[in-house]
């Protein structure tokens, strides 16, 4: 899935896409880790969540994030020697076993660029992981075995760019897991040893709808055309990947949907659909998720407009294994995708858009509103959902850019119940300091959240803003109720809780200010006023 990292294609180097890498497939080892519980995940960024029960598993922009009491408490991996500083690219789960890849940016030739940093999993819900490094190629390793064939391939030797988007879970024969990724430069490659070694999985080139290991094939494998060969694969940029059951696999790539049922074999035969190769077809080629909804048995992805002309934004979704796609959400950019008892929740740039009815009709949520805290989810971009539904539990989860979402869901509604906001930020020190956040600011792309305390009860609270020269500018609260748990996002920190409030960069007169430095004022009814330094670039 796309989620939030930055795709380019680096075509200036010998190899089209150079990338160094260790040399050969090993685990690193086990990294154990003592528990310590917090109020909120620890990243605001959230890709993915999985649910299983009253266990919440989130990946996001700072590591991963466990819940097992359904939301109350969360135990964060990052910071600390499994996850250090890496974000999450993809999660999976198979059997108790929990799969996380890893990422960052690199700054590589006046460009920033994505790296993977390989996968991590753990079966003891976090106690104990194991991490794996990025899978790469030898540089010598330039041969690929399909059915009757040997194709050339280009050896993908260093990490930029190569990151893994999605992870499937099948399962072999003899029961043994098989681990699929889906990596951008690294195309789509299988292990059945739990990462030891990773195999590179052969699927139809641009120019062919089909293969079969009994054909003739000479093609190479690559995705971008260089010295190595010319081919210019926009299906090995490989961005999703899905499993059904253990034969059937879907996977998504920038130049359509490729589709196996006969995963267990040795090498898998494949048919590719796309948007110019079918009557009824998807919208566009670049797949960047897919999903499967296990109650009424689709297959829904995520099309993005690749090269085609023809092709649009919106969501394809098939009943028939593919053979026929209906469309709908027309123009809108999906990044993922999530189910409620036959319900799709479809996230995207303008929302998270909820169907009962297979996407003729579709819902936003109102408002995402914190009755507790009184804080509302001010963005419209989602990437993730999940729900719980048992016996006293009817619960949606969504991830945003700006926190995680909670909603108890009042039965045979939609969008309609209590919802609990998880917002992370770094703790205060003390009730005299305060800070605010993302600083440079940009008013056109972020609104600003400030950070202070009330000393853990409540307060009065007026906050000004003013210029460079402390000329008045725009009065954000004036006389508010703050502190006991109004506006509060780190109740934990008893003495200085974390309260939070917003500046969308206007002025009073609902004008975006100019570029430069400004300066906040937070008065309390009792105590001493504290101030803060803004920089807003745009």
């Amino acid at each position: 899935m796309i989620k939030y990292f930055i795709i380019s294609i680096l075509i200036s180097i010998n190899i089209a896409i150079a990338q160094p890498i260790p040399s050969s497939f090993y685990l690193t080892g086990e990294s154990k880790l003592h528990k310590t519980m917090a109020e909120n995940p620890s990243g605001n960024s959230v890709s993915d969540i999985i649910t299983i029960g009253d266990t919440v598993w989130e990946g996001s922009s700072k590591g991963v994030g466990l819940s097992i009491d359904n939301g109350k408490s969360w135990q964060n991996f990052y910071g600390n020697s499994a996850f250090g500083t890496e974000s999450i690219s993809a999660i999976g789960y198979d059997h108790g076993v929990y799969w996380a890849a890893t990422a960052h940016s690199v700054d590589e030739n006046g460009q920033t660029l994505p790296e993977g940093s390989g996968l991590k999993y753990s079966a003891d819900k976090g106690l104990t992981w194991i991490s794996i490094p990025q899978p790469i190629d030898n540089p010598g390793d330039s041969s690929v075995p399909y059915g009757i064939n040997h194709l050339r391939a280009l050896p993908v030797t260093v990490k930029v760019q190569n990151l893994i988007y999605d992870i499937a879970i099948t399962h072999s024969i003899n029961g043994k897991p098989v681990i699929w990724i889906a990596s951008f430069a690294g195309g789509l490659r299988k292990s059945t040893n739990m990462g030891t070694s990773w195999q590179r999985v052969v699927i139809p080139p641009d120019n062919l709808n089909s293969i079969k290991p009994t054909d003739t094939l000479d093609f190479c494998l690559q995705p971008v055309a260089g010295k190595f060969c010319s081919d210019n694969n926009l299906n090995y940029r490989v961005f999703s990947v899905i499993a059904i059951n253990d034969s059937t696999l879907f996977v998504g790539t920038a130049g359509g949907i490729n589709k196996t049922t006969n995963a267990q074999d040795t090498f898998p035969s494949w048919t590719k659909f796309t948007h110019l190769n079918q009557s009824n077809p998807i919208t566009g080629n670049f797949v960047v998720a897919m999903a499967y909804d296990t109650v009424n048995r689709n297959v829904w992805a995520a099309t993005w407009q690749a090269e085609g002309s023809t092709e649009s934004y919106g969501v394809s979704f098939t009943n028939d294994g593919g053979n026929s796609w209906s469309t709908s959400l027309d123009g809108e950019h999906v990044h993922n995708f999530g189910f409620k008892s036959g319900d799709v929740i479809s996230l995207s740039d303008d929302g998270a858009f909820r169907s009962s009815n297979f996407g003729v009709n579709w819902i936003l949520p109102n408002s995402i509103y914190d009755d507790q805290t009184k804080i509302t989810l001010t963005t419209s971009i989602y990437y993730a959902a999940a729900s719980i539904v048992s016996p006293g539990i009817n619960e949606v989860w969504l991830g945003s850019d700006d926190g995680l979402a909670e909603l108890s869901e009042i039965p045979g509604s939609i969008w309609e119940g209590k919802w609990k906001i998880f917002r992370s930020s770094p703790a205060l020190p003390s009730q005299s300091q305060t800070f605010a956040y993302p600083n440079p600011f940009s008013p056109r792309t972020d609104i600003l959240k400030i950070k202070y305390s009330t000393g853990g009860k409540s307060s009065l609270v007026t906050i000004r803003i003013f210029d460079f020269g402390m000329n008045y500018v725009r009065t954000i609260i004036n006389n508010a109720a703050r502190g006991q748990y109004t506006h509060v996002v780190d109740n934990f920190n008893l003495t200085n809780n974390g309260v939070e409030d917003i500046w969308d960069g206007r002025d009073d007169r609902g004008n975006i200010v100019p570029n430069g430095v400004y300066f906040y004022r937070i008065e309390f009814d009792s105590g001493n006023p504290v101030f803060g330094k803004i920089l807003v670039l745009q």
